[in-house]
Formats: structure tokens, sequence, C-alpha cells
């Protein structure tokens, strides 16, 4: 059921929300030791009171928000006040947030229960969900395998019917990805859409606020809600969104640009097979247009510069001085942050530090964070030149499978799972995943990106696409 039309049964009385909310913890009860999709689960007490309370005020009549009474589970780097905030990481582990994140507030204000914060890469570093504190999120698609990341906690707990809808964050993939691995939407809003304001930073200026939900129109609704401009943000704009209910745009006239370079760049042979049906299905409905995208693929190479320097500087905070975990053993101020850096932080972690701080180091600025930063803005010089051509672009979200939970793979092959979703951070733009078909009953996601601030036009033709893969 979409939320819509959980909503007309609350109105109906066919279903309350004290009754979906007690089916949705049951779920929870029977999956959640074998998937591990949670970090931290509001107390059941509190979370069928207000349930209740959404009970009642559907009996009464009253006008009521677009979220009422509806479950959304947070990714554990979003603040909710009162609740754990820990980055899935050891140096954050006993901390709990003393306000909500901007979202979060907008979330509340439509209505929508808290359920709890889900499982992630430790401060979103990776794209697994195995680096983690709480252990590794298992796909619910299969089991042995990885859910994608870093909000790979976020695509299970929707993937499993936990709860509906979810938010995560997408630094260079990080919402698409696992919604790829997991069958389900991800959108990635445009930079500035949604307030980053209560998001723990990773990278800045590639940071952003997403949705995963099981269908277009959940995920749309929900961005729709944290979407705006936030005194809070400085980098957050108020772009062009349409009332929370509304229906999506008319996709009439629409063209849509297909990657000429991909065969230059080609996923596993499974995914091209599914792309190269999907295209064909498409191109029943839309005007298919190559359009050339020559600088993409050195994405990967830019962005584990600009994102891994920009981590550096914002992860220096967490010197077991002001908050969260130290070392209690250490006799000076030097040793203390030293040790507590060294235990506090994981593997992953510490190596994306120490590459951000060699590559913004004197002397190899020039030779690396600089040119890193020249590849990003001609990235970006790609996407305009092909938005001349047609409305939004197609590529595949992921050029790999779920793997196996455990699997050795060398980071730099993990890193290139985001072959095709970290041109979109680098260049702000917004995109979206869909299911596109099946591998060996591994599903397959394709992205839909469209122009700087034109989001609901993206939307609207991955709602239409989904309709035709599906």
């Amino acid at each position: 059921m979409t939320i819509k039309q959980l909503r007309q049964k609350f109105l109906s009385g066919d279903m309350t929300p004290l009754e979906y909310m007690e089916r949705i913890l049951e779920i929870i009860r029977e999956k959640e030791r074998e998937i591990n999709a949670f970090t931290h689960l509001d107390k059941t007490d509190t979370l069928l009171k207000e349930a209740e309370i959404w009970t009642r005020r559907y009996k009464s009549g009253e006008d009521l928000p677009p979220l009422a009474g509806i479950p959304v589970a947070i990714k554990d780097n979003i603040a909710v006040k009162d609740m754990p905030l820990t980055c899935a990481s050891k140096i954050l582990q006993e901390f709990i947030s003393p306000y909500d994140a901007t979202a979060v507030k907008k979330l509340k204000e439509a209505g929508a229960i808290i359920i709890g914060k889900t499982n992630l890469d430790e401060f979103a570093m990776g794209s697994t969900t195995e680096y983690s504190i709480f252990g590794p999120t298992h796909n619910p698609v299969d089991l042995e395998r990885v859910p994608g990341g870093s909000s790979g906690g976020s695509a299970a707990a929707v993937a499993a019917d936990m709860v509906p809808v979810a938010l995560g964050s997408d630094t260079g993939g990080s919402v698409r990805q696992p919604a790829s691995f997991t069958d389900t939407v991800g959108i990635k809003p445009s930079y500035g859409m949604v307030s980053r304001y209560g998001l723990v930073a990773f990278a800045s200026s590639l940071d952003q606020i997403g949705v995963l939900a099981r269908n277009v129109e959940d995920a749309v609704l929900v961005a729709r809600v944290i979407a705006g401009k936030d005194r809070y943000d400085a980098t957050s704009r108020e772009l062009t969104v349409k009332g929370v209910l509304e229906s999506l745009d008319t996709v009439d006239g629409i063209k849509i640009g297909v990657w000429k370079e991909l065969n230059e760049h080609p996923a596993e042979e499974g995914i091209m097979t599914v792309w190269d049906e999907a295209i064909m299905k498409a191109s029943k409905e839309f005007p298919m247009i190559p359009v050339s995208l020559p600088d993409i693929a050195s994405g990967i190479a830019s962005y584990y510069l600009i994102a891994p320097a920009e981590a550096s500087a914002n992860l220096a905070r967490y010197d077991g001085v002001r908050y969260a975990w130290r070392v209690l053993d250490a006799s000076t101020y030097k040793e203390m942050v030293k040790k507590t850096r060294t235990i506090g932080f994981g593997k992953e972690v510490k190596r994306r530090i120490m590459i951000g701080t060699f590559a913004l180091s004197a002397g190899y600025q020039d030779a690396f964070y600089k040119k890193a930063v020249a590849m990003k803005y001609k990235i970006m010089k790609n996407f305009e030149e092909a938005f001349k051509q047609v409305d939004v672009i197609l590529v595949p979200t992921s050029p790999k499978l779920p793997w196996k939970i455990g699997e050795k793979m060398a980071p730099s092959e993990v890193y290139k799972a985001d072959l095709y979703t970290i041109p979109v951070n680098l260049a702000g733009l917004p995109a979206i995943s869909i299911p596109a078909g099946y591998v060996d009953n591994l599903p397959v996601g394709i992205q839909v990106i469209g122009r700087y601030g034109e989001d609901e036009k993206v939307w609207a033709v991955a709602d239409k696409l989904l309709s035709l893969w599906r």
C-alpha cells in the first residue's frame, strides 16, 4: 500500500494507525534479528501511544497533516531529539541528540511517527553497510548479500516492509545504490533542496538528505515534505516543488538522453542485458537520444580526493574533548586525542581521513585536490551540454550486483560500485533510482538524472518508467 492508500484506510476506518503500528512492530520482531536494519528502535509503548493519539484524531474527523500516523525510519547520521546519534561509530556510541534535524522536524510537523534509527557504514563512508559497530545489515532480497551503502539500513527496512519510507543521506550514491540493491526507490534531491541542518557532515559540498520508499509516489510525497530553504543551512534553497499531495507532472514531450559512452565503461553483463531491455521498453513511450558525457567516468578519481578532503576537516571535531566517547588513560591532551581517534574511528574512516589530509597537505594540494575540483567543474559542464538536447538522462545505478557479505574486495573495487552515481553529486543534480529488472533474482536499478532544480520532472519520468518496467 502507498501512503495515500494508508491514509484512505485510516480515514475510512478500515485500518487505524494503531493497528498499522502493531503490524509494523510485529514485522520488525520477525525480521530484525536476521536483517539488522536498525541501530535503535523507540520504546514500543511510546510508539503505540503515539499511534493511538493519531487513531483518535482520525476518528474525530479533523483535518490532518499528510503523514499523520505514518511510521518513518531515520538513518543514524541524522539528528532525532532524544534518540542516539551514533553514525555507527564507536566515537559517537554514547551520544544522544539534543535536537531534531530540520528534515526530521518537518516530518514530525507532517504527522510522521519516528520509529527509530537505521544502520549505516560508519560516518556514511562505505557502499555495503558492513563498516558499522552494530554489525552488517543483510539484504532482504538475499540475506547473504550486502544491501549497499551507506544508507543500507534504511533501504533494508523499507525493502523488508518494516517501514513504508525512510530517510537516508547521499554523498556519492548512498541512497540510490542501496535502492538498486534492495529493489526499492531512492531519491537524491538537487543539492540544497533539503536542509542539511542536523545531518552529520561527511563532505559538505556533496551531502544531501534523500528518501527511500517502495514506490515513486511515496518517495516524492516525503521529499516534498522535507524540501525547502532553512535559515540554519546557508546552502539550502527554495527550489520549486508541488504541494505535498498533488499529482506528478505530465511527461508529455519529454526527451530522454542515454549515455553514449556507457559501452566504454560497462556494468556487469547481466546488468547490461537489463539495461538494454529497459531502454527498448522506454523507447516505445519516449524519444531516446544518445548524449555524450565524456568525463563522468573520471568522477571517482575526483570524488575520492574532494570527499576525503572535506571529511578530514569535518571529522577533526571528534577530539574527545567537547562531546562523545574518549579514552581515559591518557596523560596529555595530545595523547588523549591520538588514542581517542585511533580507537574511536574504524578502518575505512581512518583511511579516508588520511587520504584527505594528504590531498590537502603542502606540496600536494595543487597536484591532487585542485585538479579534482577542476574535474568536478568539467563534469558539470558535460551535464550542462547534454541537457541542451534532452530533459532527463538515464544511467544504470550501479555497475555491480549486490555482492556477498564479507566478500574480500580491494577498497578500489568497492569504490567502483559508485561509478555511475558519484557524478550526480559532483554536479549537484537531482536523481532517482528505480527498479528496472532482475539478474538471477538480484535486483537492478536505473537512475533518472535531471537538470538542477527540476526534481519534479525527474520524479514524473521515473514514475512513468517504473510502470513500463514492472
